[in-house]
């Protein structure tokens, strides 16, 4: 079978290889999915290229990359319910939790591939009508985006504070709190993009390129908000700690421009504010259970629809990390196989 890979961290156009492999056979309680399409995640990036902040096990051997992607079980091994056969399914940490300590399958099982052998457990049925394509949003973007958003309570009714809400996982935040009652606030980085925030359900965008993002949040919102969703951690705890409101709640999915960052301690102390750091790979089981059935719930109902922002054939995945690397991309990169 056509499968990506590389040997080592590096630049994506030197490094990542495509070429032939052997297909993979079902082990005890697992299935084989024809991939239909792989989506490429900010972390399938970082780890490519040889980004490993402590607790990370970095690149031992040969990695086929990314960890989420669709497509139609076509094998099954011994003990896996029969009526997995021929469904259409999305998957999700296709070896991704042994890349951040946890093991449990070996690395070299990614989605970009043309088949993929992994658990059932770590697949979900895709909605009839449902793309491939978006079928490869949801097992990092869509479960953060999930447990981001409800982790903590209902939104009905609160202030939400996105960054980054153009993202892959923020569009998809915005798409959560919007339907779920919350009054939404987004932060982007451009004019275009905030339309793209906008049709995603915010009622409010503020242009971290043009306004100052602590004076223009509370001016829609004079008492802070509710809730903060946050991409970039690090940079942005000062200004997260002016904006939230006491007994406020924070979650942050990254912090990739300051891996290690100093909090304002007692800013956020006085406040009583709750920190939450959201790992999607080792999500709770209870958390996985509620994200899958919220997904695909508003995925039927049409309340759910991740932007893609462009895409690739296997052959083209360096070309694909390369998009997701320029760090301009609203929305999702997705190989197609």
């Amino acid at each position: 079978m056509r499968a990506a890979w590389y040997e080592r961290p590096g630049p994506a156009a030197e490094v990542l290889v495509v070429g032939e492999v052997e297909k993979p056979a079902p082990g005890e309680g697992e299935v084989v999915v024809r991939m239909h399409a792989s989506g490429v995640n900010p972390a399938d990036i970082r780890r490519r290229a040889g980004w490993v902040p402590s607790g990370y096990t970095g690149v031992s051997k040969r990695v086929r990359p990314h960890t989420d992607g669709a497509g139609v079980v076509e094998e099954l091994g011994h003990g896996v319910d029969p009526s997995w056969l021929g469904r259409k399914v999305w998957v999700w940490n296709a070896g991704g939790a042994s890349f951040y300590g946890f093991p449990e399958f070996g690395v070299d099982v990614g989605t970009a591939a043309e088949y993929v052998a992994l658990p059932v457990r770590h697949v979900a049925p895709l909605p009839d009508g449902v793309a491939f394509d978006v079928g490869a949003c949801l097992g990092g973007p869509a479960c953060t985006a999930h447990y981001m958003v409800f982790s903590d309570g209902d939104v009905d009714g609160a202030t939400v504070l996105v960054q980054g809400g153009t993202g892959a996982v923020g569009e998809l935040s915005v798409q959560f709190a919007a339907a779920a009652g919350a009054n939404v606030i987004a932060v982007v980085s451009s004019d275009e993009k905030g339309e793209m925030a906008r049709a995603a359900g915010a009622a409010h965008v503020v242009n971290r390129s043009r306004d100052d993002v602590a004076e223009a949040v509370l001016a829609l919102s004079p008492e802070g908000v509710d809730r903060i969703i946050e991409v970039e951690f690090g940079l942005n705890v000062n200004t997260d700690a002016r904006l939230i409101k006491p007994n406020g709640k924070i979650a942050s999915y990254s912090s990739p421009s300051m891996p290690e960052p100093t909090l304002p301690y007692y800013a956020l102390q006085r406040k009583g504010v709750l920190l939450r750091f959201v790992q999607a790979y080792i999500l709770p089981a209870d958390a996985r259970s509620a994200a899958i059935e919220g997904i695909n719930r508003w995925l039927a109902d049409n309340k759910l629809a991740p932007t893609i922002a462009a895409r690739y054939p296997l052959e083209e995945i360096a070309a694909a990390h390369q998009k997701l690397e320029g760090k301009n991309v609203a929305g999702n990169v997705i190989v197609t196989i």
